[in-house]
């Protein structure tokens, strides 16, 4: 019975574990800065970051006026390009799929603050603002939504499917792109190459059985990879309890260690991926886990209203309460880094760069049917024949392979 009781016990122990804080502007200062134009040290939460396997990140954080401002601008800008793609879809004008980050800016805006040009980035279809901020362009984005020429994959892969140099992609497969993202760390180790690939994925694919591979893989050759589970409560239409027996994602790694993060915070995530990038790249420690606790506003896609498995009073509340733009808004005129109505200025500023996006997008021709043939291969890559671009082509390929193939042998 006395083992009975203490297994009970245990059971409940985790329970007991200080949850994540997920509030956007906990973050105080630790000394008033006398000079805006030099660094100055904030403090996080105390529940800002929490560690499996390994130390947190420290808390007390040096960051700039110039930072601040910037990441403000990005976030405020991808809000903008994905309320236009919002907007242009319920017009109509855009077609398919279509996924929106709106609420989970932190993470993509903070994830670049963190990491360096060198280093590589895959993700799922909710892609829009990582292509963007990854060498890409709104135009680029929106043109892509649009169907037209002007996009970044010429019009022809659409909302899941945008890529840049150091972007590999937007991926429509649930959970595809992690033994991806491993493929790609492999790559970089093999050529020696300081950098980190960042792999992510959402709360909903964890339960893929490819992310436990690419996890083995990754920790048996000590990849320089980071997986990035971006939890934003719900996969698809289903609640992550409802569909996890371990909810706590960044424990998931076995001899991985990982690292919890609020995702809400633009200060704390961009400490997590730095943290992340020096595990990985400097110490050479081989893969981790993060989990970035973060939230969606919209429904799963255009086609989800996302109110049917939680309520409108939670997306509000948690709209009006742990917004991550409006908590960096916080900190910038409490710390007196600008004022209001200099901020408002820059809302502006997004708004209108995101409206002429959407005008040169919309002035942009559709592809023509020639260019169903083209860019099948990255530019420079191309065979000297395609394969079954028409019937009679791939007939007469087959049959000359085969031919080529017996004599050779």
């Amino acid at each position: 019975m006395a083992s009975l009781a203490r297994l009970r016990v245990s059971r409940r122990l985790p329970q007991l574990a200080r949850a994540i804080q997920t509030s956007a502007d906990t973050t105080q200062l630790a000394s008033p800065p006398t000079d805006l134009s030099q660094p100055f040290t904030v403090k996080l939460h105390e529940d800002s970051f929490r560690g499996y396997q390994c130390d947190i990140p420290d808390l007390e954080v040096e960051v700039t006026k110039d930072q601040l401002l910037g990441m403000y601008k990005q976030m405020t800008t991808m809000r903008r390009m994905e309320m236009a793609a919002d907007a242009l879809y319920k017009a109509k004008l855009i077609r398919g799929f279509c996924h929106l980050a709106i609420g989970q800016e932190a993470v993509s805006v903070g994830m670049e603050a963190g990491i360096t040009p060198e280093d590589r980035v895959i993700t799922s279809y909710r892609c829009h603002p990582f292509a963007v901020l990854r060498g890409g362009t709104i135009k680029g984005v929106i043109g892509e939504l649009l169907g037209r020429q002007i996009g970044m994959s010429h019009g022809k892969g659409g909302s899941m499917h945008i890529f840049t140099p150091s972007f590999f992609g937007g991926n429509g497969i649930v959970g595809a792109q992690v033994p991806l993202g491993a493929g790609i760390a492999f790559a970089q180790q093999y050529m020696n190459k300081d950098a980190a690939t960042f792999a992510l994925y959402g709360d909903g694919a964890s339960n893929q059985g490819q992310v436990f591979e690419a996890y083995n893989m990754a920790k048996l050759w000590n990849l320089p990879c980071v997986f990035v589970c971006e939890n934003n409560k719900y996969g698809m239409g289903t609640s992550a309890e409802r569909s996890s027996s371990n909810t706590e994602y960044f424990t998931r790694g076995d001899k991985i260690p990982g690292l919890q993060v609020n995702g809400m915070d633009i200060i704390a995530t961009r400490e997590a991926v730095k943290y992340a990038r020096k595990w990985t790249v400097e110490d050479k420690k081989g893969p981790l886990l993060l989990e970035f606790v973060t939230y969606r506003y919209g429904g799963h896609s255009m086609s989800d209203p996302g109110t049917t498995y939680r309520t409108r009073e939670e997306v509000q509340r948690m709209r009006s309460t742990q917004d991550p733009i409006r908590g960096l808004q916080r900190y910038i005129e409490e710390w007196g880094l600008a004022t209001e109505q200099e901020l408002k200025q820059l809302d502006k500023n997004a708004k209108a760069e995101v409206d002429a996006a959407v005008e040169e997008a919309k002035a942009s021709p559709e592809p023509l049917l020639k260019d169903l043939w083209t860019d099948i291969y990255y530019k420079g890559t191309e065979p000297p024949y395609m394969r079954g671009r028409e019937r009679e082509e791939g007939s007469t390929t087959t049959k000359r392979h085969i031919v080529l193939y017996r004599l050779s042998s």
